[in-house]
């Protein structure tokens, strides 16, 4: 719990009385590779904090063509957001890629954290903005950007995410094809 409290005060400040507080209201999972977190129809009971593993968020089109969403490792927090605040069943897959450790977090006790010790609703609305503006310029990315452009600026965020996720994902991830993904690879050698 001690990667919890590290990460909660990279952005606000809390005494021991405040984290012991908050402690009870998340629950830790381990989770194998492969191990689904959500499957599309499930309800999304949790948000989840990775304290360990690489993540991938995606859904199937009616196809079954797979598209992802998000990669999250470390610190990251993670869901089918929709389902999450909607309190409704998954439209989303959430899958371990690599053996992990996620702390769990539910809707109603967000809401009570966030009444019982306002610091923690500053904290979860910076967490949200930021996600939010990262999807952003990730879809500004998707429309804008070729493929070219795109893979650098996958790298160049994501460094240690190139080594770790399968190429078969990154070309997903990116919107291009495996062979694209190759050749992008051979050119920013």
């Amino acid at each position: 719990m001690e990667k919890l409290r590290k990460h909660i005060e990279e952005i606000i400040s809390i005494s021991d009385s405040e984290f012991e507080s908050i402690k009870p209201y998340f629950t830790v999972r381990k989770v194998l590779k492969h191990q689904y977190l959500i499957q599309q129809g499930d309800d999304a009971k949790y948000e989840y904090i990775i304290m360990s593993g690489i993540f991938r968020v995606f859904y199937l089109d009616d196809d079954g063509k797979e598209h992802i969403v998000q990669f999250a490792t470390e610190n990251w927090w993670m869901s089918d957001y929709i389902a999450y605040f909607n309190q409704k069943p998954s439209n989303m897959y959430v899958v371990c890629m690599e053996p992990g450790e996620v702390l769990c977090l539910t809707l109603e006790g967000r809401e009570q954290l966030s009444t019982a010790l306002h610091k923690m609703e500053h904290f979860f609305r910076v967490k949200l903005t930021k996600g939010y503006m990262a999807l952003q310029q990730r879809i500004v990315s998707l429309l804008s950007n070729n493929p070219q452009q795109r893979y650098k600026e996958f790298a160049d965020l994501y460094p240690n995410l190139m080594q770790k996720i399968p190429k078969k994902y990154i070309a997903e991830y990116l919107g291009v094809s495996r062979e694209t993904l190759s050749r992008l690879y051979s050119n920013n050698k």
